[in-house]
């Protein structure tokens, strides 16, 4: 028996992490025994070339970066297994839908991306938190990573996401609401009965 796999997904700033959080807390606070989990994990090999690639200090080519990507989920992949196992939820701040959207908007092929993940948990559970470029640079105005300065290259991330959404079945919240407001849309969305995303192609 295994716990029920849900991922949050949305562009830099679009307030993942804090939902992450709050939707854990609140699952807990209801009786669920639940985890929560943030890819990338940086204290690995992959998490450190990613984490020199965010700050500016490494430089890869697109198919070496979201190699990179992969990798990491797989050498955590133990660990994933053994939340899955001992909890009733595990909530996950990012996945493989992160992989797709971002490799998508630097012009991958979906297929070789989906590839690179092929055999990893499928999430139950797949929700995009739907933020405007516009409203991510009003959460924070300094010290944004390569990915977060770019805002063309955000929307493009955000239209990859919106047409994943669309063809895999995700649940869609509106991320530029208040954040007890995205709360509730989160929450009713994880209560819907027979809510299931597509997985891979």
């Amino acid at each position: 028996m295994t716990g029920r796999f849900i991922v949050i997904e949305g562009i830099d700033q679009s307030g993942k992490e804090t939902q992450t959080r709050l939707l854990a807390r609140r699952l807990k606070w209801d009786g669920h025994k639940t985890e929560k989990l943030s890819y990338p994990i940086y204290n690995s090999f992959s998490g450190r070339e990613i984490a020199a690639f965010l700050d500016g200090k490494r430089s890869y080519p697109h198919q070496v970066l979201h190699m990179l990507y992969s990798m990491n989920r797989w050498e955590s992949l133990e660990k994933l297994r053994e939340l899955l196992r001992d909890s009733d939820y595990i909530i996950v701040d990012r996945y493989y839908p992160s992989n797709l959207a971002y490799g998508i908007a630097r012009g991958l092929d979906e297929r070789w991306l989906s590839n690179l993940d092929a055999g990893l948990p499928e999430p139950d559970q797949v929700i995009l938190v739907d933020t405007s470029v516009e409203a991510s640079f009003t959460r924070k105005t300094s010290g944004r990573d390569v990915h977060e300065r770019d805002t063309l290259f955000l929307q493009k991330v955000r239209k990859a996401y919106l047409d994943l959404a669309k063809r895999r079945k995700w649940t869609i919240v509106n991320g530029d609401r208040s954040l007890a407001e995205v709360n509730e849309e989160l929450w009713k969305a994880l209560k819907s009965p027979g809510r299931r995303s597509r997985g891979k192609p």
